[in-house]
Parts: C-alpha cells; sequence; structure tokens
C-alpha cells in the first residue's frame, strides 16, 4: 500500500506540472512525504478527503508565488491573461452602462460566460453581486477577493454539478485564502502606465500565529486605482471609428438635435456639417465621456481561526468584509422621441416661431451622466470538524450579504424630463444651437438619483469522508453530504427611474428569492493496483423550478509511472438567475439600421441606437449540461512533465434573449405592433421612428463546445548559475456552436490562447518572463447592422492575434526584505483593431477580449517580522 501511494503522489506532482505554471512548494513538500499517515486532505473537484490528491479531472492550480510572478493585484488582470479562463472573463473596462454591474468583474471557463462558472471560496458557495452583469447574469464579484489573502487558486477544467450543484457547467474556479502563517509580512506597491494618468497603490498586511490548540490569521488589504478616462485613449477613445476603418457608431442623440416641425423631421440649423446626416440627424461623440477604466478603491480583512476543542474536534471561523468603491460614467443624457418634450412657438429662440416637439436631444451643458459606487461584502462561516472512526467529519452554517449603492447628484448630469419641459415652457432653457444654458437653469433641470441593491445567503452544509469499505484488497473511499441554501437578490432603481422622469438612461430593476437542498455521494473505487474508479452524485431540489439529479463518471489509469490517463463524463445544470426570474422592465440600447423604416420613407438608413427593454421570465426551466475529458499525463522523469486533455461541453434549453434581430423581422413592419412599438408616423408616410422592442429571456437555445488543453514544463539546474523553469499552458478551441452557428474562430472565439513563462532563481535573485498570446477571430457578427447574426454567410475583416510580453525582477536583500520590479506589456503593445458589434464594442477593439492600458510599470517590496 505505501508504494502504491508513493507512486500516486509522484505522478500528481507530474500532474501539477503540466497545469501551466510553476508548482507550489506546500505540494513538493507532500511529495517527499511517503508516509501511510500524511493527513488525508480536500481537493478542488473532489469532497473525498485522501492522502493522494490525484484525480481524474484536469486541474490548474496558480499558487500565491504564481500571482506574484505575474504582477497583477486584482484577479481580473490576472484571469483574463490565462487561456481557459481568459475568453469572456467580465470587467466594467469601457462600461457606461448603469445596466450593469459597474466596478465588479467575473470568471469565465471555455468562453461560456460567468454564469456557467463556479466561483468558490475555500470549497464554499458566496453570494452573488447584488447587480448583475448584462442585466440578467449572475455571479460572484472576484474584485471582492483580495489577491493578497489568496494561497492558491483551483481551477477544475471539467463539468462538477454532481460534486458542487448549479453553474459549475464549464468548471470551478475555487479560491483557497491563505491560513497557515506565523508571523507579520507587510507589502507596498505602486505602479503606472507609461502616457497616461493611470496608476495603481497597494498595501497588504498579513498576521498569523499557530500554537498546540490554535491557529488564527488576520489579512488586511488594500487597493486602489484612479481613472483611466476614454478621452486619454485617442482612437480606442471615440464612437467614430470611419476614419480608422471602422463604423461610426456616434449616437443620432446629439447636441444640437432634430426636430418635428408640422410633423416634419427638421435637423437644427446650427448642426456642424460633419456631424449632419443626409437623413436628418444631428450626430454626438459619447466616447471621450467615458471610462476606459474606472477610479476604484477597495479595502478588506479577512480573518480565519481554528480552536482544537479536543483531540478530534475543531471549531473554526471565517470572517470577510469588503467596501469597494467605484464609479460608472457616460455622457449627457439622450433624449428621444419618447420624452415628448415640445418648445413653444413662443419661446425666445425658438428659430421656427411655431410649436414643434424635439425629436432626439443631448443636453451636453448639463454635465455627463455619472455614479458614484458603494459595494460592501460580508461573509462568515462557523463550524466544528472532527474524526470519529475512520471518518472526517465537517457541519457548518454560512451567512454572506453583498449590498451596493450607486447614486448621483446634481452635478452629476441627472436630467429629470419634467423639470426640463418646465424650464423649455418658461422660455429659460434653450434647446436650440448647443449653446451653454446658465447654471441656475441646469440646476433647476437636474436631480440626485439612488439606485440600491442587495443579494443575501444563507447556507448550511454537513459532510462526512472517509473508508467506506472493502473492495478485494483495496479500500473504497467516499464522501457524502447534505446543504441548505436559502438566496434573495433585489435590484431597486430609484423611483424616478420608475415613474420615466430620467429618461434615456438603461435601468435595471429586480427582485426574487429561493431555498435549495441537496443530498450527494461519491466514491472512489480502486478496481486495481493502476485503475479506480470515481463515482458522483448529486440531487438538487429547487423551490422555484423543481429538482434535478446529476451524476459523474471518472476514471484514472496509471501503467506505468510515468504515464496516467484520465477520462471523465458528467452531466450538469445550471438554475435561472434571480435576475432572469425577477426581473422588472430593464433597458439597454444597441446600434442598428431600422431597415423598414429606410425603406419605406428613405430615413433613419445609418446605424442608430434604440432601446430595448427585457422582462423577467418566472417560467425559465434549469440549463442542461454534459461535458466529458479525455487526458494523458506523461512524466517521463523528474524535470520534465507533458498533459493533453480534450474536452467537450454542450449545453441544452440554454436561458439567452431572443436575437432582437429575429424579433426585428417579425414584428418592426407593423405601425401597431405592441411588440416593436413606433411613434406615429410623420405626414405621408407609413412607419414612425421605433420607441422601444420588448424582448424578454427564454430556454431558447443550446451551445457545445469543444477543444484540446496542452501543457509542458520542464526544468534545468545549471548548479552554480542557477535553476531555470520553462512552462507552457495552451487552449485550443477546435468548436464551438451555438443554435446552429458555428463561432468558432468568429467574434470574441479565438481559436488559440497560449501562455508561456520561464523563471530563473539564482541564490537572492529572481526573474521571469511570461508570454500570452490570443488567436486571431472574425469581426463583426453582423455585417449589414440589422440585428440578424450573418457571419456563417459573409466573411468580415480578420481582428489580428496579439502577443504580449511581461517581465519581473526580484531580489531578497535579507531573509525578510524583498524588493520587486517589473513591467507588463513590456512593448506597450495596442489591442488589435476591431470594427466592433454596434453593442458594447464601439470603440475600435474587442473589450472583452483585449485590454487598452497598455505599458504598465510597477515595484513593490515585502517585509517579514
Amino acid at each position: 500500500m505505501k508504494t502504491h501511494t508513493f507512486r500516486r503522489l509522484s505522478l500528481l506532482t507530474a500532474a501539477l506540472a503540466v497545469s501551466g505554471l510553476p508548482l507550489s512548494s506546500p505540494v513538493l513538500a507532500q511529495e517527499s512525504t511517503a508516509d501511510e499517515n500524511v493527513e488525508r486532505i480536500a481537493v478542488t473537484g473532489s469532497r473525498i478527503k485522501r492522502t493522494d490528491i490525484e484525480g481524474a479531472s484536469p486541474i490548474q492550480s496558480i499558487n500565491a508565488g504564481d500571482i506574484e510572478d505575474m504582477g497583477y493585484e486584482n484577479l481580473q488582470q490576472l484571469l483574463e491573461r490565462m487561456p481557459a479562463t481568459g475568453s469572456g472573463t467580465f470587467s466594467t473596462r469601457n462600461n457606461s452602462q448603469d445596466s450593469t454591474a459597474n466596478g465588479t468583474a467575473a470568471v469565465s471557463l471555455r468562453g461560456l460566460g460567468p454564469d456557467a462558472t463556479l466561483v468558490l471560496i475555500n470549497g464554499r458557495r458566496v453570494a452573488i453581486s447584488s447587480f448583475a452583469e448584462s442585466i440578467t447574469n449572475s455571479f460572484v464579484d472576484i474584485n471582492a477577493i483580495p489577491v493578497s489573502a489568496i494561497e492558491r487558486i483551483d481551477i477544475l477544467k471539467d463539468g462538477a454539478s454532481a460534486i458542487y450543484g448549479s453553474d459549475a457547467v464549464a468548471g470551478v474556479v475555487n479560491i483557497i485564502l491563505k491560513n497557515d502563517f506565523d508571523g507579520v509580512e507587510a507589502t507596498v506597491g505602486y505602479g503606472e502606465t507609461s502616457g497616461t494618468s493611470y496608476d495603481e497603490t497597494t498595501a497588504s498586511l498579513v498576521w498569523g500565529s499557530t500554537s498546540e490548540k490554535a491557529k488564527s490569521s488576520i489579512i488586511i488589504d488594500y487597493f486602489k486605482n484612479s481613472r483611466l478616462a476614454a478621452s486619454e485613449m485617442g482612437r480606442f477613445g471615440t464612437a467614430n471609428q470611419s476614419p480608422y476603418g471602422g463604423m461610426d457608431f456616434r449616437s443620432s442623440r446629439g447636441y444640437p438635435g432634430y426636430f418635428y416641425v408640422d410633423g416634419v423631421k427638421t435637423i437644427d440649423p446650427d448642426c456642424p456639417p460633419e456631424n449632419a446626416t443626409s437623413t436628418g440627424s444631428c450626430l454626438f461623440d459619447y466616447g471621450p465621456f467615458g471610462l476606459t477604466i474606472p477610479e476604484a478603491e477597495r479595502i478588506g480583512l479577512i480573518g480565519q481561526f481554528d480552536y482544537a476543542i479536543g483531540n478530534d474536534i475543531t471549531a473554526f471561523l471565517e470572517v470577510a468584509l469588503q467596501r469597494n468603491t467605484s464609479e460608472a460614467g457616460g455622457a449627457a443624457t439622450p433624449l428621444d422621441e419618447d420624452a415628448g418634450l415640445t418648445v413653444p412657438g413662443t419661446h425666445p429662440d425658438n428659430p421656427f416661431g411655431q410649436d414643434i416637439e424635439i425629436g432626439r436631444y443631448r443636453p451636453v451643458d448639463a454635465n455627463p451622466r455619472r455614479w458614484d459606487i458603494e459595494s460592501d461584502t460580508m461573509r462568515m462561516v462557523l463550524g466544528l470538524r472532527g474524526e470519529v472512526a475512520d471518518y472526517d467529519w465537517e457541519a457548518s452554517v454560512q451567512k454572506g450579504r453583498s449590498s451596493s449603492t450607486q447614486s448621483g447628484d446634481q452635478s452629476q448630469g441627472w436630467v429629470r424630463v419634467d423639470w426640463l419641459q418646465e424650464q423649455i415652457n418658461l422660455g429659460r432653457y434653450n434647446p436650440f444651437g448647443g449653446v451653454q444654458n446658465p447654471q441656475n437653469v441646469i440646476d433647476d433641470i437636474t436631480t440626485s438619483l439612488v439606485r440600491q441593491g442587495e443579494s443575501r445567503l444563507t447556507a448550511f452544509d454537513a459532510n462526512i469522508t472517509g473508508e467506506a469499505f472493502t473492495f478485494g484488497d483495496s479500500t473504497v473511499m467516499m464522501a457524502a453530504g447534505v446543504e441548505y441554501r436559502e438566496e434573495q437578490v433585489s435590484d431597486i432603481p430609484d423611483i424616478q427611474f420608475q415613474q420615466g422622469l430620467i429618461f434615456g438612461t438603461e435601468s435595471v430593476s429586480a427582485a426574487a428569492e429561493r431555498d435549495q437542498y441537496a443530498a450527494y455521494l461519491e466514491l472512489a473505487i480502486p478496481l486495481m493496483d493502476t485503475l479506480e474508479l470515481e463515482l458522483a452524485g448529486r440531487y438538487d431540489h429547487y423551490s422555484d423550478f423543481g429538482s434535478t439529479t446529476n451524476p459523474k463518471i471518472a476514471l484514472r489509469w496509471a501503467p506505468t509511472d510515468e504515464l496516467t490517463v484520465r477520462g471523465s463524463w458528467a452531466q450538469g445544470f445550471r438554475a435561472p438567475s434571480l435576475a432572469q426570474i425577477g426581473l422588472g422592465p430593464s433597458e439597454k440600447s444597441i446600434f442598428f439600421i431600422d431597415q423598414y423604416r429606410c425603406d419605406a420613407t428613405g430615413l433613419d438608413c445609418e446605424s442608430l441606437d434604440y432601446n430595448i427593454q427585457f422582462q423577467g421570465n418566472p417560467d425559465l426551466e434549469a440549463e442542461e449540461s454534459e461535458s466529458w475529458n479525455v487526458g494523458v499525463i506523461w512524466a517521463p522523469y523528474q524535470e520534465l512533465g507533458l498533459s493533453v486533455d480534450v474536452w467537450n461541453i454542450t449545453q441544452d434549453n440554454k436561458i439567452d434573449e431572443q436575437q432582437f434581430g429575429v424579433v426585428y423581422d417579425a414584428e418592426c413592419n407593423d405601425q401597431n405592433s405592441t411588440i416593436c412599438v413606433r411613434l406615429p408616423p410623420q405626414p405621408g408616410q407609413s412607419l414612425g421612428v421605433i420607441q422601444k422592442i420588448f424582448n424578454t429571456f427564454q430556454n431558447v437555445s443550446s451551445q457545445e463546445a469543444s477543444g484540446i488543453d496542452f501543457g509542458v514544463n520542464y526544468g534545468l539546474d545549471f548548479d552554480s548559475y542557477g535553476t531555470v523553469k520553462f512552462n507552457l499552458d495552451w487552449s485550443y478551441l477546435s468548436n464551438f456552436e451555438k443554435d446552429d452557428l458555428d463561432y468558432t474562430g468568429e467574434y470574441r472565439y479565438p481559436e488559440h490562447r497560449w501562455m508561456f513563462g520561464t523563471n530563473w532563481q539564482h541564490g537572492p535573485f529572481s526573474a521571469n518572463i511570461n508570454i500570452s498570446y490570443i488567436g486571431e477571430f472574425e469581426d463583426t457578427p453582423d455585417a449589414d447592422f440589422n440585428g440578424v447574426l450573418d457571419f456563417e454567410e459573409n466573411t468580415t475583416r480578420t481582428v489580428e492575434g496579439q502577443t504580449l510580453v511581461d517581465l519581473q525582477g526580484g531580489y531578497n536583500f535579507t531573509d525578510n526584505v524583498r524588493f520587486v520590479l517589473g513591467v507588463n506589456n513590456l512593448f506597450d503593445e495596442e489591442p488589435p483593431f476591431a470594427i466592433g458589434d454596434g453593442d458594447g464594442d464601439l470603440y475600435g477593439y474587442v473589450s472583452s477580449i483585449h485590454n487598452p492600458r497598455g505599458r504598465f510599470i510597477y515595484t513593490k517590496a515585502t517585509f517579514r517580522f
């Protein structure tokens, strides 16, 4: 039995070595311990505690040293560079919408989206962000987890609903916090970009103490970044990309604007010629008013405490508090025909001398809109763990809360249309000519706003793991447990939003709650000395949509000490998000061509911004998924390890919004449609301007993704010249299909992503280089911007691949003092140009794939006491 355990530990070391990142020292320490009495531990991807931690599922482990080597101070920046997690990792970079969770970030595995990736802290669920991403996608805000508190990040690249329940469709990101530290460690850091005013300041304090009966750690973390305004971004800060070969996405809600005179669309006479369109709109460039990276400040405290009550029982407590402040912003309030604003003929500045209607207009003199955002998260876990006979057991209760407040005052551009109409009627506000109105008038049309959101989590769990029974000469290991969870979410906009007094701003409201209970069982069955079978099954019951049962089967075969073959198959599910169920009337805007009106009237033939209104669907069913993975690990000798994994994930019953283009085709050629609502047509015309299109969320789609992961790790010892390690982590997306459309290599779905790193250690010196690559993909999924994806029929230009180089050097002055100097994006590479999609990417690059920050130089000092 001892020999078998040692061999499995050796193979584990090889498996982690080929994860694409250097091995952490705790793993190496375990490799050298071949004693049968090694403590059983839990590993991501399994509930079974065991002495050997190698399993049949692919896991990439990033330890604290790896994170330091990469030089990033928040998880979003780190994880977007990882091949498996980079595609679709969400942040509010370049986001000026208040329909989403500004100042937050989420991780996405395999490009399937944040809602298909389960994020855990110390193996447990945490409360979701109080504001959803893209209106309805619930996610865990990884910006609320301080980097300095992380011991390691385990990325399980395998479906795991049979182990962890909902959301683990594409896999799991398990963040393990530091909890084994003795002493005090203080770190301070500063970095800034070249060519802009952007900078970051960081500081952390880690204290830990261990004794015979107790273990404690407290981590205080501080992070602050300055604002990177779009106005500093040059060509990446304008909505008019036509000079660079892109589209002109300037808004038709202009300054000045256009009016209806005797029912006829009439442009403001003072509209600059370069802003006037052939169909009478006066365009406005909102781009420079956005925030490429919003200013943010975060301070958090994490405490973890263990106390041995007796020889076999330990009480534990985890407490985490975090306060984040950030901002969101965009251009001045966009008004259109739906605001119903008019100008009397008696207005002193009315150039038409008669009563007119305001069409599309933007009161730029009232200042750009800005939100101040405060988010507070709290997490507390209290429990007991112990041993009875040959079993380890644990029971705990958890309370979690995430609350956010968005507020804007009168100086931050929030215009009330009823007050604006009143000032126009009084002849005090002049909406003509793009003039600057007096400040006392601006004060009379602007207001203060508050939006409040809250997410709550209450959870209970109990589990047991140990030796179930003997099977021949071997022992079957098991884990079993029960869970109960209550979740609530609310998103309440200001009453002025709900009354329709704040116009043209993307607003969200939502309220929903649910409770859920589950039971699971997992078995590890050694079929022979070299072959192990893992079986898992989980039953979940939700109060709002019913029950689901999900199995998992995995095999691990180690015919030799150098070779391991692994494979797994699992079913999974994702419950509808609370926002998708409980969403109230919520809006977003999108650019497209109103082709029906263009054909009928010759007007609005350019791509303009229109409003889409969504509402939740309480009848949604859970998404279902099936995944498999087959891999080989080969470690011919200690210095070299290679791995190859082939994977596939299929999702059915996928919850998604209907393509608004399909809705447009079916409804928008009817002036009387109640789905595509138009304003009354002008005299002699059959179709009026689109007021809004109503849409909802349904179980409408399916998607399938498959690919290959390859990893290699190689180490060299040059004796007196130190040691060098090389590692490569490469992901190839061979197929991504959704709704019978092949997205492989298309917009936002590059086929290739890889990261290569090398690390040199010599005495007190260390140096590392990381090179990351994002492959090319096709631009513009909707070539004619009519709302229908047509990339299979049309071939547009190619968004070029991008290679980024990071460099870092470190020196240990003493055992207790370390200094680091580094640069990310060494060659100051710009994002490759992209025309965009007319929705989220309007500024000449794909914001969810490429980071526009530029060269970032940083330094850090660490002191240990």
